[in-house]
């Protein structure tokens, strides 16, 4: 591309967000980028971003791999409703879930009364990619890892099918183009965020 020319700019860059009237809940698969396109969301949008492991982990003041590793995953899922619950009540904003989070019935029934779950839509190679490297997932200390993800993937990917909105994350675009992404699928949600 020359000098002279100009990138070419979304059709989503030259619109503005307005009221966010509803919690946007990021959910998917460990290694989508719920965290990474949900932090820039927010910004995006000029509205708090929340984390509900990182909540889970203030509160308890153990990482989610010492809080498996101590009390077990039956503990944490019950302590990861709660702390959902709370923030949902608490403010509207971006909320990025843990990805076994958007698994339980009644995690679906609070995040659909009150906020629109979005999906981050990534395939098992790109999951892979992202996580391989990675020793903070405690689901995958296993003697296999990939094969371990590989069965979470199919177990979890109807489960997040159920989502209000899905959005593809194809591990080639940028946090800034994946925001983008989800603000295009939210344009078909006036109930979720006003456009100006």
């Amino acid at each position: 591309m020359s000098e002279n020319e100009q990138k070419p700019r979304s059709e989503i860059a030259d619109l503005v967000p307005g009221q966010l009237k509803k919690t946007i809940v990021m959910v998917g698969m460990m290694g989508a980028g719920k965290t990474a396109v949900g932090r820039a969301l927010a910004a995006r949008l000029n509205v708090p971003f929340l984390d509900s492991d990182h909540e889970i982990e203030s509160a308890a003041n153990l990482t989610i791999p010492e809080i498996f590793a101590r009390d077990g995953e039956p503990f944490f899922r019950q302590k990861e409703r709660q702390v959902i619950n709370r923030l949902l009540e608490k403010e509207r904003g971006v909320l990025s879930t843990g990805g076994g989070a958007f698994l339980s019935e009644e995690n679906r029934r609070i995040i659909t009364s009150g906020g629109v779950s979005v999906w981050l839509q990534a395939d098992l190679q790109v999951l892979w990619n992202r996580v391989k490297h990675r020793d903070t997932r405690p689901l995958l200390r296993t003697e296999n890892p990939y094969a371990t993800l590989r069965s979470l993937y199919d177990a979890r990917v109807p489960l997040y099918a159920l989502a209000d909105l899905q959005v593809v994350s194809d591990g080639r675009a940028s946090i800034e183009t994946m925001v983008d992404r989800v603000l295009q699928s939210l344009r078909a949600r006036p109930d979720v965020l006003e456009w100006k």
